[in-house]
């Protein structure tokens, strides 16, 4: 049996396997459809209303190419291994809550989204009789044959490759075009390693310096930023105000169970719990909080539904203290409120790093056999910029 999904992006998507089939149709992994890929780049990008969905099968696609030119290459991947690195990339990021980065750890503290993965492949895979069991094995870097995880999570994977040419082409912003097909190409394994053969070096520099085009232009964007640090702070609010026992924040939908049940405690009834929540439960609280008798979360929920964004300024240098603190007065003045100023008025700071030295490495396999960290070929657009880290600093305020 075979099935084909024709994606905007890569055309036809070919599903050939029983257990992509099941994982597909499973509620966890059809949840992603109600989750943006880019949280509120929509306000900025009004393209940019693709889902974790979108991505995931995107993701497999490129995995497919992957595997199918390493074994073109004479690199051993079983039948088994191809479905269960298919598997595991299919569900790489079934662990988003709403909004996807942006309410990261508001939800559930502590909990990142990989962890959240895991838990659900875990679940998932008691529902599936085991079958899951490898495609764990390789998301969590513990098979034998690494290259397989690298594929999934790693500075140079499948993951990125789509993410970078998707969120590209629904933004309309074209500094994140890279040469996926050829990067595709010119991967290789050496002594279980994935790495890239030394005629993929322009390509891979040119994934990199996209990446951080990417991040400042669209990822990182001061609106975008401005926008995703207000849901944070209204969410905040609504804990604050849950917590201290107000009962009419209650939407009747999943997020009530976050809001007053949750106990920290993560199993199975916790994560059907999670997998009930999406963009849309958030959307239609704010809505209904934009009615709150609480100002602050009326006020936070108003701005947001209505794209009243708070201003945000970013500089190289941290906000001089005094500035926040008149900033801050100014708001309090304005708004007639005291200290809860600290929700319309504050500070952060953003980074971004286009190739993190700590991380799994990038290897160029050359011609002669000898292997090389992309961070250490004499290039010089490579050597000067590849692992600086670029760090902003912003405020928020009402003007």
């Amino acid at each position: 049996m075979q099935k084909i999904i024709n994606d905007p992006v890569y055309g036809f998507i070919t599903i050939n396997d029983p257990l992509i089939f099941d994982i597909i149709a499973h509620p966890y992994f059809q949840r992603l459809r109600r989750i943006h890929q880019m949280a509120l780049a929509y306000l900025v990008y009004p393209g940019a209303v693709h889902t974790r969905l979108h991505h995931a099968l995107g993701a497999y696609h490129l995995m497919c190419n992957a595997l199918i030119e390493l074994k073109s290459k004479g690199v051993q991947i079983t039948e088994e291994e191809e479905v269960a690195a298919k598997a595991a990339i299919l569900l790489h990021d079934v662990g988003h809550g709403p909004f996807s980065h942006a309410l990261e750890g508001s939800l559930i503290k502590g909990a990142h989204h990989e962890t959240l993965s895991l838990l659900l492949m875990q679940a998932m895979n008691e529902d599936f009789g085991g079958k899951l069991s490898m495609a764990i094995s390789i998301f969590t870097n513990q098979y034998p044959k690494r290259f397989l995880h690298q594929l999934i999570s790693g500075q140079i994977d499948v993951d990125r490759m789509d993410y970078l040419t998707r969120d590209s082409f629904f933004t309309g912003v074209s500094e994140g075009v890279i040469g996926y097909h050829r990067i595709l190409k010119m991967l290789t394994v050496q002594e279980g390693e994935l790495m890239v053969e030394e005629k993929g070096i322009f390509s891979i520099e040119k994934f990199l310096v996209a990446r951080r085009q990417m991040y400042w232009q669209v990822y990182l964007h001061k609106t975008v930023l401005s926008a995703e640090i207000m849901l944070v702070n209204l969410l905040k609010r609504a804990f604050i105000l849950a917590k201290s026992g107000d009962k009419t924040l209650a939407t009747g939908g999943a997020i009530d169970f976050f809001l007053y049940q949750f106990d920290g405690n993560i199993n199975r009834a916790m994560l059907d719990q999670f997998c009930q929540l999406d963009d849309i439960d958030c959307s239609f609280a704010i809505k209904r909080w934009s009615h709150h008798s609480d100002f602050v979360l009326s006020e936070l929920s108003s701005r947001l539904l209505n794209r009243k964004l708070l201003k945000i300024k970013l500089q190289s240098e941290p906000f001089d203290e005094e500035l926040v603190k008149e900033k801050r007065a100014e708001a309090s003045r304005t708004l007639k409120i005291d200290e809860e100023a600290k929700y319309f008025v504050f500070t952060g700071e953003a980074d971004n790093t286009m190739y993190n030295m700590g991380d799994d490495k990038i290897n160029i396999l050359f011609k002669n056999g000898t292997v090389k960290d992309i961070a250490g070929i004499d290039n010089p657009l490579i050597h000067q910029t590849i692992s600086a880290p670029i760090k902003k600093f912003y405020i928020c305020t009402l003007s």
